[in-house]
């Protein structure tokens, strides 16, 4: 499934210019990727204990946001993206949970609190805060309605 979203992401990060049909399927795709982040958010919380570092779901979920993340990013996406019902809503509590799971243990989400000395980052939760922040805000952009919702 990883991996299926990593081609998913190559997909729509390119430059392209793509033609009705596929922003159909685009579209489509969006719904069901938008509908699996929000059923799925808060397994990403289950990697602050150690014994579920490498949990599928989890790494599922993070790639599922990064895909959105990039979905959010295009314009012909992202109206239908900010219209979709609960998504926001969804980031924005996901971001408090792990925001507060972040303060509770270990905080695995963000960049600045992984690193000890020099050691590298490997963690697959790291940036997923930063990840979660970017989705508000490409939700956001230049709506009024969700706007007033944050």
């Amino acid at each position: 499934r990883v991996t299926l979203l990593e081609l998913m992401m190559a997909k729509v990060s390119e430059k392209n210019p793509v033609n009705s049909e596929e922003m159909n399927v685009f579209m489509r795709h969006a719904d069901f990727l938008a509908g699996c982040f929000q059923e799925k958010c808060e397994t990403v919380l289950k990697l602050t204990s150690a014994a579920d570092e490498e949990d599928e779901e989890a790494l599922v979920t993070i790639r599922l946001l990064d895909v959105l993340c990039e979905m959010t990013s295009n314009n012909g996406q992202l109206e239908h993206l900010q219209a979709l019902p609960g998504l926001l809503e969804t980031a924005i509590d996901t971001l408090r949970l792990t925001h507060l799971a972040g303060k509770q243990t270990v905080n695995i989400f963000t960049a600045t609190h992984a690193m000890t000395g020099q050691e590298e980052i490997s963690h697959p939760a790291v940036g997923f805060k930063s990840h979660l922040i970017r989705l508000i805000g490409n939700l956001c952009y230049k709506n009024k309605e969700n706007q007033d919702k944050v």
